[in-house]
């Protein structure tokens, strides 16, 4: 994509405590996780501190020039243990079904809501994942001071509603930050693709 999407570009690990947000994730047996939205790889870069030397991150962007920053910091710190993709998560993920255990969408919901591309975004997040596997949606709060319009932002009981259609059940809000929260989900069904 040779434009810029609307939300891309917006620094937001900066506003967020990093690591609540990986301590509160299930990490210690993460194989594959799956960083959604993933701009220039901020979060990317920075969850390969927390997985196992074997784990991969893949990472995901319709923003070409974003992914292209993210292949270049990997370039310089040596990195081979991210792989970014070109795709619009709101059309597809190109990955198998049931490959995943841990997906990140951080700060990113939002932005698919107005494209009216969350529904479809949503179901390949339970596609991909493992039947155990983690989805990790952090968000902005409706707060002044997240750089975003508040009226395009989701309180956390609207995404829990949004997400538990898709077979997704809370299991509780985590702030990360002043700025920022971390609804705590698990996969109950998985059954839009078949049984696991």
């Amino acid at each position: 994509m040779k434009q810029k999407p609307p939300g891309a570009g917006k620094e937001s690990l900066g506003t967020i405590d990093a690591p609540s947000l990986f301590t509160e994730l299930d990490l210690s047996r993460t194989r594959i996780f799956l960083d959604l939205g993933c701009g220039p790889g901020k979060y990317s870069l920075e969850v390969l501190q927390h997985l196992s030397q074997e784990a991969m991150v893949i990472a995901v962007d319709l923003w070409e020039e974003g992914l292209r920053n993210l292949q270049e910091s990997m370039k310089a710190r040596d990195i081979s243990r991210i792989s970014p993709i070109l795709a619009d998560i709101g059309r597809g993920i190109p990955l198998k079904m049931d490959t995943v255990d841990v997906c990140l969408v951080a700060n990113a919901l939002h932005e698919l809501i107005l494209s009216k591309k969350n529904k479809e975004a949503l179901r390949e997040i339970t596609r991909v994942l493992e039947p155990k596997g983690e989805p990790a949606v952090t968000e902005f709060k409706k707060v002044p001071g997240t750089g975003s319009p508040l009226h395009i932002l989701i309180e956390a009981n609207q995404l829990s509603d949004m997400v538990k259609s898709h077979g997704f059940r809370n299991v509780k809000v985590v702030e990360t930050g002043p700025y920022n929260y971390l609804p705590i989900y698990r996969l109950e069904v998985n059954d839009a693709y078949g049984d696991h």
